[in-house]
């Protein structure tokens, strides 16, 4: 779209006018912002200008070029017009390639002749007079001195910021100090008045500040603080601490305080503390000391016969909190995936239960269960075979561990037959997953299988075997003779 040359001078101009890409575009009517910056990154990373890319554009033909080349030679050399009666291109740019191409010269453009010097620093503040003085629009007066519609702005900027070290920059500089107190008014008491109104505002505003800078540190409280929802007592420390620097006229109306509140909390923070009120502090801190720091306010309120709020203050001031009970926890068989779970072989595709057994030593299940008895709660392990629903193998204990749950297993194992290898079904308790349970299968060749988490109905088997046991009291008087015969 560019030329070799064409994209040489962008670079050139871009570091000669210290690395402005505004004033490069101003300058040379091409190209836009981004297409210089990438021109600019690639010298940096090459370190030379390359030739461009000459990308094709089958979208345009060499006719409809020429035809939009024709038309803004003949309407007035305008961009916008040409593009806007013929439809296309969709970019200036385009257009701007095409001209060059087919008309070299011919294109339009409000700048300084590349061959022209730029202009003196006379010459840029006539341009800038003639601005200011609206002789007419911005373009007109560019297109009358010969230079781009942003060079004069630019050139106003320069001058009123002082960056022309010279009398004519100074006196620019000068005249716009000066016109920001055209507005004032010329009456000398009206202005000192203004003065102080001034002073009062900054005065007022630093109060606040200090106020809340006050709250922030003293008190401890949010940044965002309202100071007014303060107590009267944390009132008075923010207010003394800002008497140095504050008259107390202006600090109790700053936090919404009256006078006597003030003389009462301030009074209240040095007050010396009863011979009562000291006691009774003892009283309760002995009393939190001797429940093993277990008392709560109630509690140590119904101990000492002190005030409930006298009893919450003095605990608040002393740090007495109280440590909360724990909670015992359920006792639960699951400890977590603490080794691979083996398939379920009693559950159907279909999500069914299939417990049904052809022959003995096919399929055996167990679970651990607890009794309530007259000596205290006793659990029972049993190795139940599916095929008749009689018990194989139990044991009996008054703690639910891994030697209850292996020893019933391994009076089962003792009952087989050459050949024999049942499977064996459980719920996913933790007796079931440790290596002393997984040996005892291994060493009979028994095929483990393992319910379903959370699905207690994978082992109704057992759970219905427990229930018929329990639902008279023969089966806990069988239960309390086993354990006394074990005990004997």
């Amino acid at each position: 779209m560019y030329s070799y040359e064409q994209k040489r001078k962008a670079i050139d101009t871009y570091f000669r006018f210290d690395r402005s890409i505004a004033d490069t575009v101003a300058e040379l009517g091409y190209p836009n912002r981004h297409t210089l910056y990438l021109w600019v990154q690639d010298y940096e990373k090459h370190g030379e200008v390359r030739h461009c890319k000459q990308a094709s554009d089958p979208k345009y033909t060499e006719e409809k070029k020429r035809s939009a080349v024709d038309y803004y030679l003949s309407h007035g050399k305008s961009l916008a017009r040409t593009m806007r009666a013929m439809g296309y291109p969709g970019s200036r740019e385009y257009l701007c390639a095409w001209i060059d191409e087919y008309a070299p010269g011919q294109r339009k453009v409000r700048r300084c002749s590349p061959s022209q010097e730029p202009p003196s620093l006379e010459r840029k503040i006539e341009i800038v007079a003639a601005l200011e003085a609206r002789s007419g629009t911005a373009a007109e007066v560019a297109d009358r001195y010969g230079v781009s519609r942003c060079a004069p702005y630019r050139w106003r900027r320069q001058l009123l910021s002082g960056d022309n070290v010279s009398e004519a920059g100074a006196y620019a500089k000068g005249e716009a100090v000066n016109a920001r107190y055209d507005e004032l008014p010329d009456d000398v008491d009206e202005l000192k008045h203004m003065a102080e109104n001034l002073q009062e505002q900054v005065r007022r505003l630093q109060l606040e500040l200090d106020v809340r800078q006050a709250t922030l540190e003293l008190i401890k409280k949010d940044p965002g603080t309202d100071p007014n929802r303060l107590t009267n007592r944390e009132k008075a420390q923010l207010i003394n601490s800002l008497r140095e620097r504050w008259k107390l006229c202006e600090l109790l109306p700053a936090v919404v305080m009256a006078k006597s509140s003030y003389e009462y909390a301030s009074t209240a923070l040095i007050r010396p503390e009863s011979e009562k009120h000291a006691r009774d502090r003892e009283s309760i801190a002995a009393a939190f000391e001797n429940s093993g720091g277990t008392y709560g306010y109630r509690r140590i309120c119904a101990a000492t016969g002190i005030a409930e709020w006298s009893v919450r203050k003095a605990m608040k001031e002393e740090g007495l909190v109280a440590a909360g009970c724990k909670k015992k926890r359920r006792y639960s068989s699951y400890d977590g995936e603490i080794s691979e779970a083996p398939e379920n072989t009693c559950l159907n595709d279909d999500g069914t239960h299939d417990f049904g057994a052809e022959a003995p030593n096919e399929l055996w299940i167990t679970d651990i269960t607890e009794f309530r008895i007259k000596a205290g709660k006793v659990y029972l392990s049993p190795i139940i075979d599916c095929f008749d629903g009689m018990p194989l193998s139990w044991s009996i204990s008054t703690s639910p561990n891994a030697e209850l749950a292996n020893s019933s297993l391994e009076g089962a194992c003792a009952l087989l037959a050459e050949g024999d290898h049942p499977r064996v079904h459980n719920d996913r308790g933790c007796h079931y997953r440790w290596p002393g349970w997984i040996s005892i299968c291994d060493e009979h060749g028994l095929v483990r299988s393992m319910s379903r988490k959370g699905h207690s109905p994978d082992n109704s088997r057992a759970e219905g075997f427990f229930g018929r046991l329990k639902i008279t009291d023969n089966g806990n008087r069988a239960i309390d003779e086993g354990y006394r015969r074990k005990c004997a």
